[in-house]
């Protein structure tokens, strides 16, 4: 976290080592791995309720995310008021309706046809919870005195990815939103203009009948996406 004046480095012993087998370090990727690969996005949600201790323990998850200078530029706010949902959906349905009639461009949208999106967005009225996720531009003393953060957007991007598995492994199903623009996003969750909304996760239990795009289970392999260096 920031600190105002005058600080110096100060190491302490590394807490919670884990010390793995060559054998354990495997199982413990593959488990992983595996729970991971069973998390879907999906946009048909159950109104089942989700208790708010839940959700709370998973941003405290995301908070444990490195950040830049420690500095954690992010800020979480979970909503499950019903008409707070509303004027949510009511004002990022209004911003998709520009987005698809033309605001988006051709291409943009013929890559988003076979996810199946559109203009219509129940979900942020049926999940039982939207997380609204703000990355801190800058940030503000006690004493109105502003700092600059560092690496936010990769920080907060982090913290997002700590917070999507952290659900997924309470068993919960999430769907990222981003709604473009989101200013609309400070003045109903009442946050500062220092703050850019990045994020919508609307997060609850999958309907009965959910379903997912095919195309979506459809994933680069892996030499694809790594290539190793050996000395």
């Amino acid at each position: 976290m920031y600190h105002k004046g005058k600080v110096s480095y100060s190491p302490v012993p590394l807490p919670d080592r884990r010390d793995l087998t060559p054998g354990q370090m495997q199982a413990e990727a593959d488990a992983f791995h595996d729970l991971m690969r069973r998390r879907h996005t999906v946009r048909e949600f159950s109104d089942r309720a989700v208790d708010a201790a839940v959700i709370a323990r998973c941003i405290e998850t995301a908070g444990t995310a490195p950040s830049g200078a420690n500095h954690q530029p992010w800020h979480f706010v979970a909503i499950a008021d019903p008409a707070m949902k509303s004027r949510i959906r009511a004002a990022a349905e209004a911003e998709e309706e520009k987005f698809y009639a033309g605001g988006a461009g051709d291409e943009w949208l013929q890559a988003l046809e076979p996810i199946g999106t559109g203009v219509s967005k129940p979900h942020l009225d049926i999940a039982p919870w939207l997380i609204v996720i703000f990355a801190q531009r800058y940030g503000t003393t006690h004493d109105g005195e502003r700092y600059k953060n560092y690496y936010v957007p990769e920080s907060v991007g982090i913290a997002t990815g700590f917070l999507i598995a952290a659900l997924h492994t309470a068993g919960l199903s999430c769907l990222t939103h981003t709604p473009n623009p989101m200013r609309f996003l400070n003045g109903l969750c009442d946050r500062p203009d220092s703050e850019k909304p990045v994020m919508i996760l609307a997060v609850g239990h999958p309907h009965a009948d959910a379903t997912v795009p095919a195309v979506a289970k459809i994933k680069k392999p892996l030499d694809e996406i790594l290539t190793i260096r050996r000395g």
